[in-house]
C-alpha cells in the first residue's frame, strides 16, 4: 500500500510545524505515512499533505503554507493562521471527537503558536530579561546547536513525539472536562449555599464553577487523603480569587493552625490565602464556613 505523504520545510523547525505534524499523525492514526523534510518542488507537488511550505493554501487539496503573498486571513478576533492552524481549522474536530473540545484547545494551544509564529507577542515581562518559558522555547531546544550534528529531521521527528503526547493529552483532558461538566452543573444546582460546594470527586471544576457568581469556595478530596478548601477566581490564569483565607492562617500548618482556627486536624493554609486542608470534610467544611465569615 502506498505510504500518504506528508512534507513540511527542512533545515530549523518551529512549534507550528511540528505541532501540524503531530495533529495529521492523530488525524491518520494507524494508516501508512512518510513525512519529508525539503523545498524540492517536485517532492511537493506529488505529496498528499503539504504545509509551512509550497506557497498556496488549498484547504481542499490538503495545501497550508500561511506564508505567501496575501497570506491567508485571520480568524474573527485578528489572530492570524499558521500552517498548525490551518491544519487545525479542518481537522481539529475530528482529532477531539467533539467541535467544542477542538475550540477549546483552537485557543489553549493552536492560536498561541499562530500568534508567535506570525511574529506578535503574547506577553510583556514584568522585570527585565525575565520572560514564560514557553512551548516554543521546549520545541527550540530540539533544534541542533551549531556545534552540534546538525541532524534536523531525526531531532524534528523527536519533537514532533513531543508534541503528539501533548496534543494527545490535552484531548484527554479536555474530554474530561466535558464529562465533568453535567456533575458540576448538577452539584451546583443541589446545593443550597452556593458560596461552598463540596465535591466528592477530584471534578476539573475550575473553568467550570467560576462561571456561576455565587460560588467563593470549592471543597474536595484530595488524592492523597484528607480535604482541600480552595478559593475561586473568575479567570483560572489569575491569582485574583473572590475570596480569601484570614490573615492570620497564612502559611500556618498542622497543630499552630487547628489552634488558630479552633478546627482540629487542619492541615496547612498557603502563604497567599488562597488554599488550604483539612484532614476530614467536616474540618474543611467548616474552615470554609469560618472564611465566609472573615
Amino acid at each position: 500500500m502506498k505510504k500518504i505523504k506528508l512534507v513540511t520545510h527542512d533545515n530549523r523547525f518551529h512549534s507550528d510545524d511540528v505541532f501540524a505534524t503531530a495533529t495529521l499523525l492523530l488525524m491518520l492514526k494507524d494508516k501508512e505515512f512518510e513525512i519529508i523534510r525539503t523545498r524540492d518542488n517536485k517532492v511537493i507537488e506529488s505529496a498528499d499533505f503539504v504545509y509551512d511550505v509550497g506557497g498556496i493554501y488549498d484547504e481542499e487539496n490538503n495545501r497550508f503554507d500561511h506564508h505567501q503573498e496575501g497570506k491567508v486571513g485571520e480568524r474573527e478576533n485578528g489572530i492570524p493562521y499558521s500552517s498548525f492552524g490551518l491544519i487545525w481549522k479542518k481537522f481539529g474536530t475530528e482529532v477531539c471527537g467533539l467541535k467544542d473540545i477542538a475550540d477549546m484547545l483552537d485557543k489553549k494551544i493552536v492560536q498561541p503558536i499562530d500568534i508567535l509564529d506570525n511574529g506578535m507577542s503574547l506577553s510583556k515581562p514584568i522585570h527585565e530579561g525575565i520572560r514564560p518559558y514557553i512551548i516554543n522555547d521546549i520545541v527550540s531546544a530540539f533544534d541542533p546547536s551549531w556545534p552540534e550534528d546538525q541532524d534536523f529531521d531525526g531531532l524534528f521527528l523527536r519533537a514532533v513525539e513531543m508534541a503528539k503526547w501533548i496534543l494527545e493529552r490535552e484531548i484527554i483532558r479536555a474530554q474530561d472536562v466535558e464529562k465533568a461538566r453535567g456533575s458540576l452543573e448538577e452539584i451546583y444546582n443541589k446545593t443550597e449555599d452556593k458560596r461552598i460546594i463540596i465535591l466528592e470527586e477530584n471534578y476539573p471544576w475550575e473553568n467550570i464553577l467560576n462561571k456561576y457568581p455565587e460560588p467563593l469556595f470549592v471543597v474536595k478530596t484530595r488524592g492523597e487523603g484528607g480535604w482541600s478548601i480552595k478559593a475561586v477566581r473568575d479567570d483560572m490564569y489569575s491569582f485574583e480569587y473572590r475570596s480569601y483565607f484570614p490573615e492570620s492562617w497564612a502559611g500556618k500548618r498542622g497543630e499552630e493552625l487547628s489552634e488558630i482556627t479552633g478546627v482540629e486536624g487542619s492541615i496547612f493554609c498557603h502563604n497567599a490565602r488562597f488554599i488550604c486542608a483539612a484532614k476530614s470534610k467536616e474540618g474543611a467544611i467548616k474552615l470554609a464556613k469560618i472564611a465566609l465569615n472573615n
